[in-house]
């Protein structure tokens, strides 16, 4: 009977220990899997930029033999790739910049002021979740036709703002409705007003959701195609989405050289998020678990 009790406890542990094992192995298998999907493509892209469009017909998976850096080093010596990179971090600059100031403002008036309809106003601004930029396409235009801003980057800046406003404003409110009571008492009894409290003290706090919606806030704004090609007709305005579609157009038979583009048009996309990546997914923690 003993020896029995003796077999049981032993076999407990190492049914749990081969569970352990199967469950590492599974979710490696699942994140190695996933990995090679993204992966993959871009490998493909980057070693394609290396061959003429002959390798990459009769030898598409290989190494290039040789190797063709022209294709990159032609785009990288182009003044039109650079002033696109130009565009799209002005247009994303400046459209952050907008719709975090004025979201930050109003989930301010939202998380910390009681007021008649303030539930209803900020219901409208939820709503705006639920509408798409395309049904907008067409009064949008003739609106920005009207106001003289076709073919000027406000023309995309402020739509991208207005519509990034609705996210952003949920995201801060719940930040800012998560800071103590008591810290503003304290700061009013300091002699701080209700701006000074939100600009010195809430802003400060809340650094990291407002890194996680600036990053959200560049991102959109750096891979929005349809509204700068909406907008925008002159060449020298054109962001990097437009200009990889331009690219495309001019060089459809030249498959190699469009890889190489496409590869350089994604580096600073990919750099920035290797910097932001941290401050994102810590502003999203935060949020989680605040919230």
């Amino acid at each position: 009977m003993t020896a029995t009790l003796d077999g049981r406890r032993h076999a407990r542990p190492a049914r749990t220990s081969r569970r352990k094992v199967v469950k590492a192995v599974s979710l490696h298998t699942i994140a190695i899997v996933i990995g090679a999907i993204v992966v993959i493509p871009l490998l493909f892209g980057l070693i394609g930029g290396f061959k003429t469009t002959a390798q990459l017909s009769t030898n598409p998976f290989g190494l290039p033999d040789p190797w063709q850096p022209g294709n990159y080093t032609e785009v990288i010596f182009s003044g039109s790739f650079w002033q696109q990179v130009w565009n799209s971090v002005f247009i994303a600059m400046a459209t952050t910049v907008i719709v975090v100031g004025l979201a930050a403002m109003a989930s301010f008036v939202f998380a910390r002021f009681a007021f008649r309809g303030r539930e209803f106003w900020f219901l409208l601004f939820t709503v705006g979740l639920m509408f798409p930029f395309a049904v907008a396409t067409l009064p949008l235009f003739v609106l920005l036709r009207y106001m003289g801003l076709l073919d000027n980057p406000l023309g995309v800046i402020l739509p991208q703002a207005a519509f990034g406003l609705p996210v952003t404003i949920i995201v801060l409110r719940s930040f800012f409705r998560t800071i103590p009571r008591e810290v503003e008492e304290a700061a009013t009894i300091d002699g701080c007003s209700s701006f000074g409290f939100f600009w010195r003290i809430l802003l400060p706090m809340a650094r990291p959701a407002l890194a996680t919606v600036s990053v959200l806030a560049i991102v959109g704004s750096w891979n929005n195609f349809f509204l700068p090609l909406v907008i925008l007709n002159d060449p020298g305005l054109w962001t990097l989405p437009l200009g990889v579609q331009q690219f495309n157009g001019q060089y459809s038979s030249d498959t190699a050289r469009v890889l190489a583009y496409v590869v350089l048009a994604m580096v600073p996309a990919l750099a920035f998020y290797s910097v932001a990546e941290r401050q994102l997914i810590g502003g999203l923690t935060a949020g989680a678990t605040k919230g």
